[in-house]
């Protein structure tokens, strides 16, 4: 493995300003569906009025949960209409007309009219985020995608954006963020049989404030999001921490990664975590922890590291 900071730099030249100053004041990162038991437990989510961020307000659901047609068109309206808070913008508003959906296999792909092309860069980015954060809430919706009057949106640079999740969104929360990047990550997941790891390309978009490799372990614990890979590591993993020192990067999870759901070799589940982790040129070796605890057992598998990158496990 030759790692130089020739690769960082190129790895940096990917990174695509999208808009500065942005604040972000929304409670949570999972895209996982809350309960509905609790009618506040959903949110709509709007833009400030300072356009600099997103915020949500509790949304009580009137039409029959059942009715998948109802309960989108009632959100349609709910982001069409300027909330009583002024400091609040709907993010479907003043030129901006929706021209039509259609809801398939839990992708909800929304048809804008030619004035979305007019919107600038950074109210463009939010509206986005408010309307995908709203409608990933719901369980017939795992994924948004937008169109205008028929064609693919493309971000700045004439690349196709594609399906978007909740998470495609990521900040951290109640901090103000110095930009609002955009990188393209080479991830592992697990071949069919879960015997070997497939590499799978993901663009996101991030606030600088998280280092990279902490958001593209956020990413292998998502899941890779297509039907070419599958995921290896328990989808309700936590990390506690991620540091990097001398080439290593430290990597503490809660108990949950000891729960193995997906169908995997403990093998491939590790190296899903290693080998994406060093990507990077700053990273050589990896050493996984659980509560602090550097040696555990995983799957009947020892852990303790530090581990480098293994590309024999490479399908």
């Amino acid at each position: 493995m030759i790692k130089t900071m020739n690769k960082r730099q190129l790895l940096y030249k990917r990174i695509m300003p999208v808009f500065i100053g942005m604040l972000i004041m929304v409670t949570s990162v999972s895209c996982e569906k809350k309960s509905r038991d609790d009618s506040s437990a959903f949110k709509v989510y709007y833009v400030n009025s300072s356009e600099t961020g997103i915020v949500s307000e509790n949304y009580e659901i009137q039409s029959d949960k059942s009715d998948s047609k109802a309960v989108i068109n009632e959100l349609v309206t709910a982001l069409e209409t300027m909330p009583d808070r002024l400091q609040y913008e709907a993010p479907i508003a003043g030129d901006i007309k929706l021209l039509n959906y259609s809801l398939k296999d839990k992708l909800l792909t929304l048809n804008f009219d030619r004035k979305y092309n007019e919107l600038g860069r950074t109210i463009e980015i939010l509206d986005r985020a408010a309307i995908v954060r709203t409608f990933c809430q719901l369980d017939d919706v795992e994924y948004v995608t937008f169109q205008v009057e028929g064609t693919p949106i493309t971000d700045h640079y004439g690349s196709v954006i594609g399906n978007m999740s909740a998470d495609t969104f990521i900040y951290n929360v109640g901090k103000e963020i110095s930009t609002y990047e955009k990188i393209e990550l080479k991830l592992y997941f697990a071949n069919e049989s879960g015997t070997k790891l497939v590499p799978v390309y993901r663009s996101v978009v991030y606030n600088s404030n998280i280092s990279m490799e902490r958001l593209a372990v956020e990413q292998v614990i998502s899941g890779p999001n297509t039907d070419v890979a599958f995921p290896t590591v328990n989808k309700d993993s936590k990390i506690k921490s991620v540091n990097i020192k001398d080439g290593v990067c430290y990597i503490d999870f809660d108990s949950t990664f000891l729960t193995q759901t997906q169908n995997v070799s403990a093998e491939v589940a590790l190296y899903s975590i290693v080998n994406t982790v060093t990507e990077f040129s700053d990273v050589n070796k990896v050493v996984l922890s659980v509560n602090g605890e550097p040696s555990f057992t995983f799957m009947d598998f020892m852990i303790s590291g530090p581990y480098e990158r293994n590309l024999d496990i490479v399908e």
